[in-house]
């Protein structure tokens, strides 16, 4: 028996493809690349599990959205607008401290539900999830400052 076969698939196909099935009502996971959502979530580590929205969307949800240049992103929420065009949003990875503004709710087609972190399933109203979607998402000035500490005392335990 030899080696499995792995193909690569290029990145926007494979999203489009999701959306595509968000778009039909399915629940879809993902393994998270890249590393705006750190320290949340992880690069290669963790997946996230996300479906069409089918309520309001509020401060704190973790969306999938496209940008205009057709990106696909994952990002939280941190800001609400209304407005007489409807509503509009400000969004920002728990890793950054640049805040996206003006995404349309016509550009969001994903609401994740559940992640799996550290091989364990964490919903909302678990610890992690609530730290990060009230707690975090407040403090976007000082998260820097805050994983910096972190990194350095980590490193030192390792």
């Amino acid at each position: 028996m030899g080696e499995p076969v792995i193909k690569r698939v290029d990145t926007t196909e494979y999203l489009s493809m999701l959306r595509g099935l968000v778009e039909e009502g399915r629940t879809v996971s993902l393994l998270v690349s890249g590393s705006s959502m750190s320290p949340f979530l992880c690069h290669e580590r963790d997946f996230v599990y996300f479906r069409k929205p089918d309520r309001e969307l509020k401060r704190g949800d973790i969306v999938f959205y496209q940008r205009a240049s057709g990106q696909f992103v994952m990002h939280r929420i941190c800001r609400v607008h209304k407005n007489a065009a409807g509503l509009t949003y400000d969004l920002i990875g728990d890793n950054q401290s640049a805040v996206e503004h003006g995404i349309r709710r016509d550009q969001i087609f994903g609401l994740i539900t559940e992640v799996k972190r550290k091989g364990k399933m964490i919903r909302p109203g678990d610890f992690w999830w609530e730290f990060f979607a009230k707690v975090w998402i407040r403090i976007i000035p000082l998260r820097r400052i805050i994983t910096n500490i972190y990194g350095m005392r980590y490193r030192k335990n390792v």
